[in-house]
């Protein structure tokens, strides 16, 4: 095998690894064999749904396992080293010691810049969580649907950084207007129990 060989070799298997990673990863496409790695990138991020408490550790979780060496970084580093390698000694008169420095450089910069974009997407995806930003009682919202007397009408409130909408109901009893500023008070059965906030404030 000549290192022209051994490169394009390189460089078949990279793109083809990078290739069904991402096949079954982002299109979602479900191969019919399974791979394994012997190491382990960053790939459990922070759910966008339950308490606050669990959310905060999950996304400590994954930022806690970044890892320079996993499967991507590695996988770039193999494409990229044996194509800058393949067309070195295929269409240049280089010695081979530095056609071979020359692809190495190339493969780690390749995972340098994969694990850089790893990284930036991990710290926008999770962000520190705090139990408080996921706490019901005691948000403030708007009336959307005027609650009756002893009816139900509609809560527009912000958790979490997400705009929700839930029905409510008067904690008195009492009608509430529609544009009316509220704070929840308890939440049971899917219902917003809820407090006009001048009074909640006092």
């Amino acid at each position: 095998m000549t290192w022209s060989d051994f490169y394009l070799f390189c460089f078949i298997v990279g793109f083809l690894l990078s290739l069904f990673s991402f096949l079954a990863g982002a299109v979602h496409i479900h191969l019919p064999f399974k791979l394994h790695f012997p190491f382990h990138g960053a790939h459990h991020g922070a759910g966008g749904h339950g308490h606050g408490g669990a959310a905060r550790g999950a996304g400590k979780g994954a930022a806690g396992h970044v890892s320079w060496f996993n499967a991507s970084t590695a996988m770039a580093f193999l494409a990229w080293f044996g194509g800058v390698g393949y067309l070195l000694t295929t269409y240049s008169h280089l010695v081979a010691v530095f056609s071979l420095a020359l692809a190495i450089l190339a493969g780690l910069f390749a995972g340098w810049l994969v694990f850089k974009f790893m990284l930036k997407l991990m710290r926008a995806s999770d962000s520190q969580l705090f139990e408080s930003d996921y706490r019901l009682e005691g948000s403030i919202g708007t009336i959307s649907v005027s609650i009756r007397e002893n009816g139900t009408g509609e809560l527009t409130f912000e958790l979490g950084g997400v705009r929700r909408s839930t029905g409510a109901r008067a904690e008195d009893g009492k009608p509430i207007e529609k544009g009316t500023e509220v704070a929840i008070e308890r939440f049971e059965n899917g219902i917003a129990y809820v407090k006009r906030w001048e009074e909640f404030s006092r």
